[in-house]
């Protein structure tokens, strides 16, 4: 007997107030790091009705003009006074900032080139072979979706598309392979200007039925599109509803299909395993399914704060693998170093790359800094398991 059931993930656009406030906070780490590598950042941004706050712990040798950093950040998004949402040159930017405590820089910076994790707790990698993203089809398609009409935004293709909006993709599986798209559901803030008719005509026809946004294989003969499904939506952004740093971590991930550990990823400095081991374990799961190794696999490692290796590691193949499990962890062991220090080196992670990561995803992306989505490990895999 086949089995059967209904997946969901969703992605929220740039302009929803939770990715607003992780793209601030990135952006005070970039700005730290692009002066001080060695910078320790835990900055965590609440955005609300022309409000902006910024709080947390940072050492660093310079001092970012937070006000600045945020105000540009808003406009970048596409805010702007001219609509509802927030108001980049009039917002209130309040700022509480202090430095990182002693006691957790003696447990990181452990000397003789050594670096101890910046938190105690466990994280996930996952990877998939559904999708060119090496995610599931619902997430990857989630993010598609809204990528293009940030895209259509920018680009002045519309102008009534504004920035906040989300997106909500069900596949139907069978047998743990997509059979089809069941429903697709997307909410977009726009201008008064234009009725909910046009839009979802517009968004059909350039979106959904668009061959190089979704397949159009996967979609049913009689799909569900929902479109603003609660009428008009011209209010958005934190003039509606209070964004806060790291209040969408299945958006930043797996959308669900895999586990997560709780912790957040924006506004922290790769010292914080949070974020540092939630990458490096998506870097070899990626390498383990496009190696052939397995349809699906997921990674956990966990840490304890100031200790310089892993204290566990654990590795799944969901019963896809080519070999045993066991047999792939300890591949995986040897090639992937999970170290605190071996995953800052190998993904070189003092960079200020992450403000990129802040929307649309964490993984599943092509751009050249995110070093952690390369699959140049297959080959060293492939050979310790061929032997």
């Amino acid at each position: 007997m086949s089995k059967e059931y209904f997946f969901t993930s969703e992605s929220v656009s740039e302009g929803h107030p939770d990715k607003v406030a992780d793209q601030i906070s990135d952006a005070v780490l970039d700005a730290c790091l692009t002066h001080d590598p060695d910078s320790r950042v835990a900055c965590e941004t609440l955005v609300g009705k022309n409000l902006v706050v910024l709080a947390g712990e940072i050492s660093s040798k310079h001092k970012p003009n937070y006000e600045e950093i945020v105000r540009t950040t808003l406009k970048k998004i596409g805010y702007s006074k001219d609509f509802p949402g927030i108001d980049p040159e009039s917002c209130t930017v309040l700022i509480n900032i202090n430095k990182q405590a002693s006691e957790i820089s003696q447990g990181v910076d452990r000397g003789n080139d050594k670096v101890g994790a910046g938190d105690q707790g466990m994280m996930f990698g996952y990877a998939t072979n559904e999708t060119e993203e090496y995610l599931p089809v619902t997430l990857a398609l989630s993010h598609r979706i809204l990528k293009e009409l940030a895209r259509l935004r920018h680009e002045n293709v519309v102008e009534w598309l504004l920035p906040d909006a989300k997106s909500q993709v069900t596949v139907k599986y069978v047998d743990d392979k997509p059979a089809y798209i069941d429903t697709i559901v997307v909410s977009t803030q726009h201008l008064k200007s234009i009725n909910q008719q046009q839009i979802k005509e517009f968004i059909k026809k350039h979106v959904i039925e668009n061959g190089d946004i979704i397949p159009q294989n996967l979609l049913k003969q009689d799909y569900t599109l929902h479109v603003n499904p609660t009428g008009d939506f011209t209010d958005g952004g934190p003039i509606t509803d209070v964004g806060l740093t790291g209040r969408k971590i299945i958006v930043d991930t797996y959308g669900g299909a895999a586990p997560h550990g709780g912790g957040a990823f924006s506004g922290k400095d790769y010292t914080k395993v949070d974020r540092s081991a939630a990458y490096i374990t998506r870097y070899a799961a990626k390498n383990v399914v496009a190696a052939g190794l397995a349809d699906r696999c997921t990674i956990q490692v966990s840490y304890a704060i100031g200790v310089t290796e892993p204290i566990s590691i654990m590795v799944d193949t969901h019963g896809t693998g080519k070999y045993d499990d066991d047999k792939i962890s300890r591949a995986v062991k040897k090639v992937f170093d999970f170290s605190p220090k071996g995953i800052i080196d190998t993904l070189q992670l003092k960079r200020p790359v992450y403000s990129k990561t802040a929307s649309y995803g964490h993984f599943g992306r092509t751009d050249v800094d995110f070093t952690w989505e390369k699959t140049d490990k297959i080959g060293e895999l492939r050979d310790l398991l061929y032997k």
